[in-house]
């Protein structure tokens, strides 16, 4: 066998192990992606197997009661929709904002290190932190009580660093020859960024948004620790009403010794669900409208 041919077979022989370490790594993946969706159905299945009884009109439209076959989930529906809606009122102009700012505007050095370093922290701080922030600043600073309005700032602040960290990596895969066209054709510096690059960036900066949103739907602690009602007979009307939200009256509802509120809880959950899909499917289809524009 000459030298070529050794050379060849050598390389014939790497090349048919790095297949093999990549199918083995395909596989592994896709096991793991398996697992993931199995576990998923197989919860969503049994939600569902549970609490379908107790799904209704009744349910949506009833208060709470210490009765399992009384007790719905109006109050906290509607605490939901108030509290989701103020932190999104919230949390996504500022978020945006200050994405924006920080990746085109402002100028690099010291500060703005600093200040990116700390949103990086920020977004890793433990949910019940936000609820004694939101305690001490909002309910007690501010005099807002313990009502939506308070409860919807302190889940804005929540995933304020969400919306600000993925906003500025979707501004930064928007390509500099954008920008550079742009300024090139006598475009001012706002007029680049909002015409062009935001644009540009909407389905990165939808993405952020809905995985924020998403997050601060299912949270408790920190509305619990910022004073949060657990039992709640009426829907809020105002901004500074008291409230509930669904994940807390879940909660209530599985903490309760009766079987029957299992399924209550259980009903609940798929409530949940639904809200939350519904609120993404909105954001999915704007995040889609805009993925389709040349």
């Amino acid at each position: 066998m000459s030298v070529g041919e050794a050379q060849a077979f050598s390389l014939r022989g790497q090349g048919g192990k790095q297949n093999l370490y990549e199918k083995t790594f395909v596989v592994l993946l896709l096991v793991a992606v398996l697992i993931g969706v199995a576990s998923l159905i197989t919860l969503l299945i049994d939600v569902l197997r549970v609490g379908a009884p107790r799904l209704s009109v009744d349910f949506l439209t009833s208060l709470p009661s210490r009765f399992a076959a009384r007790a719905g989930a109006q109050p906290a529906l509607w605490g939901t929709l108030w509290v989701i809606s103020v932190c999104t009122l919230f949390s996504v102009p500022v978020g945006m904002g200050a994405a924006i700012y920080l990746e085109e505007f402002a100028r690099k050095g010291r500060l703005a290190t600093l200040i990116e370093l700390n949103i990086a922290n920020l977004a890793a701080v433990p949910s019940i932190i936000y609820g004694l922030l939101g305690l001490a600043v909002f309910v007690r600073f501010f005099a807002m009580g313990r009502s939506v309005l308070a409860g919807g700032l302190t889940l804005g602040l929540l995933v304020l660093p969400v919306i600000v960290l993925s906003g500025r990596e979707a501004l930064r895969a928007v390509p500099s020859s954008i920008r550079d066209g742009a300024l090139a054709l006598g475009a001012t510096r706002w007029q680049t960024v909002s015409r062009q690059v935001f644009p540009a960036a909407l389905p990165g900066f939808l993405t952020g948004i809905i995985l924020a949103l998403s997050r601060a739907i299912g949270e408790t602690a920190p509305l619990i620790t910022m004073g949060a009602l657990t039992y709640v007979t009426f829907v809020p009307n105002s901004l500074l009403d008291r409230f509930t939200v669904l994940p807390i009256q879940i909660f209530n509802w599985t903490s309760r010794p009766q079987s029957a509120f299992a399924e209550t809880a259980a009903a609940g959950i798929v409530v949940l669900l639904a809200v939350l899909l519904a609120m993404n499917a909105v954001a999915i289809l704007i995040r889609s409208r805009y993925q389709r524009k040349p």
